[in-house]
């Protein structure tokens, strides 16, 4: 029988530089999703009160396989993380606009 630690079955491991600059992430509260034949195109938007202009402050191209990847991923933490904090309650609806943030206007 074969050995199964041949290089072929071991696994590959990748090692990942993450910079402080993008350790410190970018908050998004909207991502806009667009596609092609070839690409997905997800820009991660930050909308503001008060602001009526949205900024894109990511985008983030990806082959449909990787969009897919992303999908599953994505769909797989989510459950991991209901399962430990409980269901994430929303997320099932557009958002309306304009998005209220709650309190009052703000004056200058």
């Amino acid at each position: 029988m074969e050995d199964d630690k041949t290089p072929d079955k071991e696994q590959q491991q990748i090692n990942v530089e993450l910079s402080d600059e993008v350790a410190e992430g970018i908050y998004s509260n909207l991502a806009m999703i667009a596609h092609s034949n070839s690409e997905f195109v997800v820009d991660f938007i930050r909308l503001m009160p008060g602001i009526p202009k949205a900024k894109v402050k990511s985008r983030i191209i990806m082959t449909p396989d990787h969009a897919k990847r992303l999908l599953l991923a994505l769909k797989d933490n989510i459950e991991k993380y209901e399962k430990a904090f409980g269901k994430i309650q929303g997320g099932n609806e557009a958002p309306k606009f304009p998005l209220n943030f709650g309190g009052t206007a703000g004056e200058a």
